[in-house]
């Protein structure tokens, strides 16, 4: 089921890409938004993971490299992977202040975990664990793919319809010229929002079972518990710069005072998580 819903979803998104093209330039538009579509499509697959690491400025981590994060967080790491199942991915840190992380990759061999430096020195041990089981629980469940996928995809959708605004129709009779201005107005409003909430339906409902995953494979989901309780409280104290199109990638939704962001929340509320959680425990 879940195939078929990303499959549908990702249709959704190349089709406002569709919409959006014949809207700005008619038949040329329309045929364009296919070639971006399809576009989007293969460079997201097989590029995705790289330009999401690369828009969050994530530096790999080795044992040469930040030794004692790498020290800290592939032993955990290791343990999960093993319970799981999966290849170690790839590790990777995240210089920001704010809390978070992602998991990101277009399958389990392909794969990359990307913390931020506020996350290691806010949780202990029991905690990260429970973020890192918590993201390979995407790994595991192959959402990373969609959810790469996805970012790339509304980011282009988003440019879109900035587009519309700067450039409108294009067309060259005064009626046509009055469709591409109304067209144009339509994308800037609706292509941004259509992304967003494509993104929401991809990415709650896999937030739960993700939640779940790492209850189940650490057998503690008291510490995935006050992991999100954490989150919570310190993601919204620390603004952390990050587009949009790429927030629903993250363990809690990234604060950055947008007022879109506000309204758009790409995934379901800490509360609803952690209820659920405790009737796991």
């Amino acid at each position: 089921m879940n195939s078929i819903k990303t499959v549908l979803l990702l249709g959704l998104l190349s089709g406002v890409l569709l919409v959006g093209g014949q809207a700005l330039g008619g038949r040329n538009g329309l045929a364009m938004g296919l070639v971006l579509a399809v576009g989007m499509n293969f460079f997201s697959y097989f590029f995705s993971e790289k330009m999401a690491l690369m828009a969050s400025g994530a530096q790999r981590v080795s044992e040469l490299e930040h030794a004692d994060v790498y020290a800290r967080i592939a032993p955990l790491t290791m343990r999960l992977t093993q319970k799981m199942g999966l290849p170690m991915p790839k590790l990777w840190l995240i210089p920001e202040g704010a809390p978070n992380a992602f998991a990101t990759g277009r399958n389990p061999s392909h794969s990359s975990v990307a913390v931020t430096v506020g996350l290691l020195e806010l949780m202990n041990d029991r905690e990260l664990e429970a973020v890192i089981a918590h993201e390979l629980g995407h790994v595991l469940h192959r959402d990373i793919l969609i959810s790469s996928v996805a970012a790339t995809l509304a980011a282009a959708i988003t440019f879109l319809g900035r587009m519309a605004f700067f450039f409108g129709g294009g067309r060259r009779d005064d009626e046509d010229e009055r469709g591409g201005v109304v067209g144009a107005l339509v994308m800037m409003i609706v292509a941004p929002i259509a992304a967003l909430l494509i993104q929401m339906a991809i990415s709650r409902t896999r937030e739960y079972s993700a939640d779940g995953a790492a209850a189940k494979y650490t057998g503690d989901p008291n510490s995935m518990i006050a992991a999100l309780q954490k989150l919570e409280m310190w993601s919204k104290r620390i603004p952390m710069d990050v587009p949009s199109a790429a927030a629903h990638m993250y363990i809690i939704k990234p604060f950055n005072g947008e007022a879109v962001m506000r309204l758009f929340s790409t995934h379901p509320s800490t509360e609803q998580r952690i209820e659920r959680l405790r009737r796991l425990a």
